[in-house]
């Protein structure tokens, strides 16, 4: 049987990777590789820093999906692949790739992933996060405070200038693309579960 892929998607800090960890502890998933669409993103070595703050990181063209597509493709297959890292302080990739094997559940998750007809295509389950912008507005700006060294003004205009907009271009219309909806503003334990007992039918656990 080959490996069975999820894509999650969801708006930025709406849970996505907590609801990932649930699912794999609900499902009892332990041959499973998860894989971030954001270490996908171009790599601008070439750029300044100050071009490089000035980017749209939240439009599907920021995202390498050619390279995500072929590792996938490589991994369905099979194969080893070396994953790209991306720093999100210094805004590019880190020269350290990071080493898959081919798992029999891949899960790859990010805002854009249900835009990609491709990635689609090699999917058998799409998932998509939903929590209200507060939350994941103030979810978002702890995050990039604490872990990115951001400053609150910068994370505002950076909401308000690309990540709102786009959400509502790109984000939000994917989740028609969506086989199941997680509405991460109540308990949702029983997507989880539902979604859990999917994945042991199809893996024949």
């Amino acid at each position: 049987m080959k490996p069975f892929l999820i894509l999650v998607a969801g708006g930025s800090a709406s849970g996505k990777s907590t609801v990932v960890k649930e699912i794999i502890k609900k499902a009892g998933l332990k041959d499973v590789i998860i894989i971030k669409h954001d270490d996908y993103y171009h790599d601008q070595k070439d750029l300044s820093f100050e071009e490089k703050l000035n980017q749209n990181y939240d439009h599907p063209n920021s995202l390498d999906n050619e390279l995500l597509v072929k590792h996938i493709k490589d991994l369905i297959s099979e194969k080893t692949i070396q994953k790209p890292k991306y720093d999100f302080v210094n805004y590019s990739r880190l020269k350290q790739t990071e080493e898959i094997k081919p798992k029999k559940v891949i899960i790859v998750e990010g805002i854009l992933i249900l835009q990609d007809e491709s990635l689609r295509s090699m999917s058998g389950l799409n998932l998509y996060v939903e929590l209200d912008d507060d939350t994941r507005f103030i979810r978002r700006m702890m995050r990039d405070i604490k872990e990115r060294g951001r400053s609150v003004d910068s994370i505002v205009s950076h909401y308000q200038n690309t990540v709102k907009p786009m959400f509502y271009k790109y984000v939000k219309p994917s989740k028609r693309h969506a086989h199941v909806i997680i509405p991460n503003d109540n308990k949702h334990d029983i997507a989880v579960d539902l979604i859990a007992s999917k994945i042991r039918n199809v893996l024949g656990m």
